[in-house]
């Protein structure tokens, strides 16, 4: 029978793809926009991405990076000095041919002045970049070069889900230029474990950290490293990549270097991403049949006060007393931060204005009455498993900060469970394809890397998530081929 006492239909039971995108309606979060793909996102949905953002350009610029911007069009021939980086990518392109509109003389508008040559809508930024260190880097007193850009990307996408994959989405890329392999390689593998940190410290969400295989490596690179984390459906999310470019960018885009001993040579470089994908993670990962779930280190609002207006004689008094304690709260810290807390005086049901929080994730509600007026106290609900209790205005004050550290962990050690639970070490071909027709979770193997065997596995919709650094060193008889020794992997399908 349908459960009537949820706030989200379809529970993620009974229609876990329609449940995320009612997840994102209840939370008002974003919509799809008329524009084919793409989204607009919404206040409450953007001022989540800017506690994702403001987290992350804090911990990239500690690393040593700077910001910059680099521009939208990318000359057509840029992209064509790499040849392995264009064919990954030309399917996704958009192209800009023309360069203004006229009128067409029936009252409507068609393009004019086609240009010289085509731009690219960045889809990534490599070559535009790499083509202002070509410029930048003339010694080896010029490296390493780290640099950082907030941007929006375009990739024209068949079929679009709302955060996980549209047209055009947001995003962080950084791209580094160094003296030697070694220092880009560790570059590269420093940034992936920043994003690491984040995913499992701000965003609650445990993840592996793994090396690509050479078919899912990113076009042009020598390597490419990602954070794979689980969601509640089994499947994986590629949450943030890292990409060892080798000498192949700085050759294509001519960044070269006087060494030590005045001999010319290619810089070594890197490029490392995370985009509002990570929203479609933190969505996916905690929330519950009532709507959005949020961790408080990324909650625009980590606390909100309810006052209960009953009738007109008290509401006064209410909103003091609320606003009085939010001043109080405010002068408390988590994580070195002030708290966020917001007092919800609007003119509306008790109810109704609960359930819009509940909805929208915020770790802790705070109601306010007439009896918690009198008494100096007040009723406060945890988001993250529905737990009330009523505190003395001094005690929450004292112990809200706790309180936010404990949801933090709660939610990292629940999903963290949940992976575990969904997660199977197996030997032969046949516990694979037996665990893959039942349920989805992550399948360890050891694996040769067949070709044939990883497209066949492919086709069922199944692909090999990453090597993980963790267990990198160890081999083992190949689950296809038992006579082949093969290095263990992680498989999964995913989105």
């Amino acid at each position: 029978m349908k459960s009537q006492t949820n706030a989200i239909s379809p529970t993620r039971s009974e229609n876990y793809a329609e449940w995320y995108q009612q997840v994102i309606r209840a939370a008002d979060l974003a919509e799809s926009s008329p524009v084919r793909g793409c989204m607009v996102i919404k206040p409450w949905g953007y001022a989540i991405w800017e506690q994702i953002q403001a987290a992350l350009d804090r911990m990239i610029k500690e690393t040593g990076h700077v910001n910059a911007y680099f521009p939208l069009f990318i000359p057509k021939s840029f992209f064509e000095k790499e040849a392995a980086h264009v064919e990954g990518f030309a399917k996704e392109c958009a192209v800009v041919t023309h360069s203004r509109l006229v009128a067409d003389g029936s009252g409507g508008l068609k393009p004019a002045s086609p240009l010289e040559e085509a731009l690219i809508v960045r889809p990534t930024s490599e070559t535009i970049i790499g083509e202002s260190f070509s410029r930048w880097v003339q010694s080896h007193r010029d490296l390493p070069l780290l640099i950082n850009q907030w941007a929006n990307v375009v990739r024209w996408e068949m079929r679009t889900r709302l955060f996980l994959r549209t047209t055009e989405f947001l995003w962080q890329e950084g791209h580094t230029a160094h003296a030697s392999r070694e220092e880009a390689e560790e570059e590269a593998r420093r940034m992936l474990d920043v994003y690491r940190v984040f995913a499992e410290e701000h965003m609650a969400m445990p993840v592996i950290c793994g090396r690509k295989s050479e078919g899912e490596r990113f076009p042009g690179a020598v390597e490419t490293m990602a954070i794979e984390a689980m969601m509640q459906d089994g499947k994986a999310l590629q949450a943030g990549t890292s990409h060892f470019l080798g000498q192949n960018f700085a050759r294509a885009c001519n960044i070269q270097f006087t060494d030590p001993d005045g001999k010319l040579t290619y810089a070594w470089t890197t490029s490392w991403g995370v985009s509002t994908r990570l929203m479609g993670g933190l969505i996916m990962i905690h929330s519950d049949d009532d709507g959005l779930v949020l961790p408080p280190r990324l909650a625009p609002q980590q606390i909100v006060i309810l006052p209960i207006l009953h009738n007109a004689e008290e509401t006064q008094a209410l909103v003091n007393y609320c606003e009085a304690l939010r001043r109080r709260l405010c002068t408390k810290t988590f994580h070195g931060q002030a708290l966020r807390v917001l007092v919800d005086a609007r003119d509306k049901r008790g109810g109704e204005k609960s359930w819009e929080w509940i909805k929208k994730g915020v770790p802790i509600r705070t109601e306010v009455g007439g009896r918690e007026l009198q008494n100096g106290h007040v009723s406060i609900t945890r988001r993250d498993n529905s737990q009330k209790s009523s505190l003395s205005v001094e005690e929450f004050v004292e112990k809200a900060e706790g309180l936010l550290m404990d949801i933090q962990k709660s939610l990292f050690c629940r999903a963290q469970e949940f992976k575990a639970q969904k997660s199977r070490c197996m030997g032969t071909y046949e516990e694979f394809e037996e665990f893959f027709q039942s349920e989805s979770g992550f399948a360890e193997t050891f694996f040769s890397f067949d070709e044939k065997a990883e497209e066949k596995i492919r086709s069922m919709g199944i692909t090999l998530r990453c090597i993980p650094f963790a267990t990198e060193s160890q081999t083992g008889p190949c689950f296809v081929h038992p006579d082949r020794q093969g290095k263990r992997v992680i498989w999964a399908r995913s989105y």
